[in-house]
């Protein structure tokens, strides 16, 4: 009969003994308990009494380990940490290493999820109201490559008015994939026949008088870690490359449903980070010496060469935003919460956020306003309003920045130019400012949550087939995660409800904040509390250097140039809670001032 938990705690306490009168070498093992009573009825179980699992360790062991959590222990906590470990600790891994091991299907979320609304306050707007830019769109243009690169705005218009059919625009994009992607490596799965066959009906429904909506007839592609029912889904990542999943993604259903145009699966960093993938690295059209930043890279190439009207990107950490800055495209990151993601990878549960890339930004919210809403299979998404108005006034509204970010490395003229423009349409600037506090241990919560999401392909060996395995790469910091301790996470998860608050400070004094893109303390901090941002090119600057997102390595210096190479320069908006409306309409003023939405990338 197997002991009670009880009955171990004298064996225990020997074992404590015995270990600390040896804590200066290694353990020796134990001799056997003498048998103990059986407790009295009514006596409850105790820790550290349950049966003894796993290796035996020693207070060396535990001297070791603390390094990697950056305690001390004296020699005597250690030598009690070491002699009742099996019992005490080792069964907390039993779900893992057994003997009762439970498998964790991918669907299943953890218990606890992240709320971006603070209790007592309420979030978003008061109510429901889209209202689309007033201006007629130009006539079609002659030229396929000028049509490629309109944006959705005019696309859509031209497809409801019968100007231009969806058949033609999928074939006009389907020709600019086939001739561009050998140069960009911006698609994994190009779906010419759903494509076609999705356009034709288009034509023929809108024909018909059976028009969906603004995203009826119009192309776009998706980064390949939403599932596409019966087309391979492989997440960037060479274990799953063969991967095809038996149904869609909630927003691919909500695409199809809205008549939009399936053109390909398009390309993302390796388990979303960064832009190398199994078929190598991704391209800024811009720039094709470097990489086109990630992990939302074919989203950003594609959009940026007028392959694709747009395209559906994610982020947890900067992906939506990196690319866009880089490739020069408009990327709206919603609310967490805002935009289900059932039939997504995985990264991070209480991070993860789906979004449009685009050439425009009210492109960005025409689709946000198709694929926004809440869905079972996604625990943290919410129902929410949308109240946008394209051509909605802009005078009066207060825009925070940080004063010391826009003289600091990364900002650039570009951004102290666009807080000039902020003034020159009569919004009103507003310096704020953030604690000096260490945003960057957050990052414990992602690192958890990631290596947890993908446990088994690490303890499997998995991993090993990653093309990237450099140490700022996942496999390196899925392993290093084994260590992380549980009390920092918490310690992680209380410091972001701290942000969290200092948030919600910042933006009851400003509408939104104007900020540096790539700043990394608000990259941190804005994707952890969970709020929105829209980025949009705002001019251009001259580099004399490739770019690229992974960490300086020696062996693979990057490119430099002389001339310098002139690319786009982009700026981010942030938006309180559930407010996309408020920085879109914002980003559409800015938008007209900077002019240079129009601009394409040479060869293009």
């Amino acid at each position: 009969m197997p002991k009670t938990r009880r009955d171990f705690l004298t064996a225990a306490a020997a074992g404590i003994a015995g270990i600390a009168a040896g804590s200066h070498g290694e353990a020796q093992t134990p001799s056997a308990p003498p048998p103990q009573p059986t407790p009295a009825a009514g006596t409850p179980p105790a820790f550290g009494t349950a049966p003894a699992v796993g290796p035996e360790i020693s207070p060396a062991t535990v001297a070791e380990a603390e390094k990697l959590v950056r305690v001390t222990l004296t020699e005597k906590d250690r030598a009690q940490a070491a002699g009742n470990w099996r019992e005490a600790m080792a069964g907390t891994m039993e779900r893992r290493t057994g003997p009762k091991k439970v498998a964790l299907e991918a669907s299943l979320a953890p218990a606890s999820r992240w709320d971006p609304v603070l209790p007592g306050l309420t979030a978003g707007p008061a109510r429901d109201r889209f209202l689309r830019g007033k201006a007629d769109p130009e006539p079609v243009p002659k030229r396929d490559d000028d049509i490629a690169f309109a944006p959705v705005a005019a696309l859509s218009r031209w497809i409801e008015s019968k100007a231009l059919s969806s058949e033609r625009l999928t074939r006009i994009y389907l020709e600019r994939l086939r001739r561009f992607d050998p140069k960009l490596r911006c698609v994994i799965t190009l779906t010419p026949d759903l494509a076609l066959e999705q356009a034709r009906r288009a034509d023929a429904e809108i024909a018909a008088g059976k028009y969906r909506g603004p995203l009826h007839g119009i192309p776009w592609g998706v980064k390949d870690l939403l599932d596409t029912r019966g087309i391979r889904t492989t997440w960037g990542a060479e274990p799953f490359r063969n991967r095809v999943p038996d149904r869609d993604a909630a927003v691919v259903e909500r695409l199809h449903r809205a008549g939009a145009v399936l053109l390909a699966k398009l390309s993302l960093g390796a388990l979303a980070l960064n832009d190398v993938w199994f078929g190598g690295e991704t391209k800024n059209p811009w720039l094709l010496e470097e990489g086109s930043g990630g992990s939302s890279a074919g989203p950003g190439s594609a959009t940026a060469a007028g392959c694709v009207a747009f395209a559906i990107g994610s982020e947890t950490e900067g992906s939506i935003v990196d690319p866009s800055m880089r490739c020069g495209v408009t990327g709206l990151r919603p609310t967490f919460g805002r935009v289900a993601r059932t039939g997504a990878m995985t990264l991070c549960w209480s991070m993860d956020k789906l979004g449009p890339i685009a050439r425009g930004v009210e492109d960005t919210l025409l689709v946000l306003a198709t694929i926004t809403g809440p869905d079972a299979g996604d625990l943290s998404s919410v129902p929410s309003r949308l109240d946008f108005e394209a051509d909605g006034a802009v005078a009066g509204l207060r825009v925070g920045y940080f004063p010391p970010w826009m003289v600091e490395s990364p900002a650039t003229e570009v951004d102290r130019a666009a807080l000039e423009t902020v003034r020159r349409l009569g919004m009103a600037p507003v310096e704020v400012s953030l604690p000096d506090w260490p945003y960057g241990s957050l990052n414990t919560i992602l690192f958890a949550e990631a290596a947890a999401a993908f446990e088994e392909l690490t303890l499997s060996g998995g991993l090993d087939q990653l093309r990237m395995q450099v140490p700022d790469a996942w496999p390196n910091t899925f392993r290093q995660s084994r260590f992380l301790s549980a009390v920092d996470y918490v310690q992680a998860d209380r410091l972001r409800r701290k942000v969290a608050q200092e948030m919600a400070r910042i933006l009851s004094t400003v509408d939104l904040l104007l900020v540096p893109s790539l700043r990394d303390e608000i990259l941190t901090i804005t994707n952890f509390t969970g709020h929105p941002s829209l980025t949009l090119p705002a001019g251009f600057v001259e580099i004399d250097q490739a770019r690229s997102d992974w960490a300086p390595d020696p062996a693979r210096p990057l490119p430099k140039f002389s001339p310098k190479r002139r690319v786009p320069h982009g700026v981010t908006l942030i938006g309180r809670l559930f407010d996309e409306g408020m920085i879109g309409r914002a980003g559409i003023a800015l938008e007209k001032a900077f002019g240079v939405r129009g601009e394409r990338p040479k060869g293009f």
